[in-house]
């Protein structure tokens, strides 16, 4: 499959003078005439791959920042927000989503942040009225996440160092982070009978320097709370840096980024980058082979496998969700340009809801999406037993998902007919904003798009969209 062209005239631009470099100068940098790089700059001529890598490493971002994953986001997120039948009357506003993106992407954000505060107030006025509490922090410190790909490269490095240096190994890790915090922090660990039905996973008794763990949790569990407490314990300073850097608006969002941050590096201490990545490309990211690998569990390898986006040793762009059976997006994280639900619940053809029809088995599924992407797409219940009759365990399942140029390089692909567009179930970012009119599954219209209620004819759906 031919790769798209790359025009990136915009986000050169800008990157350059953040950088306070003139274009002439970029241009001997480059061995490029400065003519040419105007042209780039103009978007007259794409970004060929070898420029693409120069660029890269000469400005210091990750490649996919020229390929316009971060603008699609942008424009997918405003172009959910702009539905919002408040702004029905802007006539022309969703064909000029594009335009204004690539021409004022920080007054795109800064329009974003001002819906995202005026819903969480209208959110707030509701909580008057007992309805559920607003989110606001939640989707400031997940849009953060993805706007970074899901990647930390400090932490990742600095786990990888960890490992190192303490000769951690997988097969041992477990004795391997008590006898850390033994040995350094002074902290000694056991299990608590009772914690569970508190609501609690672990708890560190600082005074006491002791930590509780869960009675009966599993190895894989237990590994990645331990790999948690430490994050907390030896790398705050360096969690601390990565939040003066995001500028949050809340004590509340930096306080989730916070939680975020010490359960990416435990993730990165369980699975080292370096060595992570060599395993997923040499099993052809086999999940279950990386499991048995790496001790941790099917959860803890999909998220992994969406963050392998350090810049000089990317793997697969992934995105990943976690949901329950009742449709809620416990987490998600991507660096694809894939589009979540923001209001209503996702699409029920996407193939992670099927999942809880075939607890333990693994779903493969080819998926379009309205923007005319297509996903291979890997589902699969994850989560422990209650543990008792009364306990009520949680069902939820997991998705990792990739656009179909990777999907080869993967094992889920085996026969799989990936040029086959009609092979693909469409799926969209849920009801609200999904604009497949004529699908038999909608449940809702898209939101501030006008009805047509005629009684000439009868659709798949009660009504009519009028064009």
């Amino acid at each position: 499959m031919a790769e798209k062209k790359i025009f990136a005239g915009d986000r050169l631009r800008r990157l350059r003078e953040q950088a306070g470099l003139k274009q002439a100068e970029l241009a001997q940098n480059l061995g490029l005439s400065a003519s040419y790089l105007n042209q780039i700059e103009r978007d007259q001529r794409p970004l060929t791959p070898r420029l693409l890598a120069r660029l890269a490493e000469m400005l210091n971002v990750p490649p996919t920042y020229f390929a316009g994953t971060e603008d699609a986001r942008r424009e997918s997120q405003l172009r959910e927000d702009l539905g919002d039948p408040l702004f029905r009357a802007i006539p022309g506003a969703d064909s000029q989503l594009h335009a204004l993106i690539r021409a004022a992407p920080a007054f795109a954000d800064a329009f974003m942040v001002l819906y995202r505060a005026y819903t969480a107030q209208s959110e707030e006025r509701q909580l008057l009225l007992n309805a559920p509490a607003p989110r606001f922090p939640y989707d400031e410190v997940r849009d953060w996440v993805q706007s970074r790909q899901n990647h930390f490269g400090t932490l990742d490095h600095e786990a990888e160092a960890m490992f190192a240096e303490r000769n951690f190994s997988s097969a041992t890790l477990r004795d391997d982070l008590r006898r850390y915090l033994r040995d350094v922090h002074g902290i000694a660990t056991g299990s608590s009978e009772g914690l569970l039905a508190q609501g609690v996973f672990w708890r560190l008794n600082r005074s006491a320097k002791f930590l509780h763990l869960t009675a009966g949790a599993s190895p894989e569990s237990e590994i990645f709370w331990l790999a948690h407490v430490i994050a907390q314990l030896a790398q705050r300073p360096l969690i601390e840096r990565e939040l003066r850097r995001a500028n949050f608006s809340s004590e509340d969002a930096r306080g989730l980024a916070r939680i975020a941050l010490a359960n990416y590096f435990a993730g990165a201490l369980l699975m080292p980058y370096g060595r992570f990545h060599a395993a997923a490309v040499a099993s052809r990211y086999d999940i279950q082979r990386l499991q048995r690998g790496f001790g941790a569990s099917f959860e803890q390898v999909a998220h992994r496998l969406s963050t392998l986006q350090r810049p000089d040793l990317p793997g697969i762009p992934f995105y990943f969700a976690k949901t329950d059976i009742a449709g809620n997006i416990l987490k998600r994280s991507s660096a694809t340009k894939f589009q979540f639900a923001q209001f209503g619940g996702p699409c029920p053809l996407w193939n992670v809801y099927r999942a809880f029809a075939h607890p333990g088995e693994i779903l493969v599924q080819l998926a379009a999406t309205p923007d005319d992407a297509t996903y291979l797409n890997i589902a699969r219940t994850v989560g422990r037993g209650g543990g008792s009759y009364l306990s009520r365990p949680r069902a939820v399942a997991v998705v990792l998902g990739c656009e179909t140029r990777y999907a080869a390089q993967t094992v889920y692909a085996a026969g799989l007919d990936l040029a086959n567009k009609d092979s693909a179930d469409p799926i969209g970012p849920g009801c609200r904003a999904c604009e497949r009119a004529a699908c038999r599954h909608r449940s809702v219209p898209p939101m501030g798009r006008t009805l047509d209620m005629g009684t000439a004819e009868r659709g798949v759906v009660p009504y009519r969209l009028e064009r």
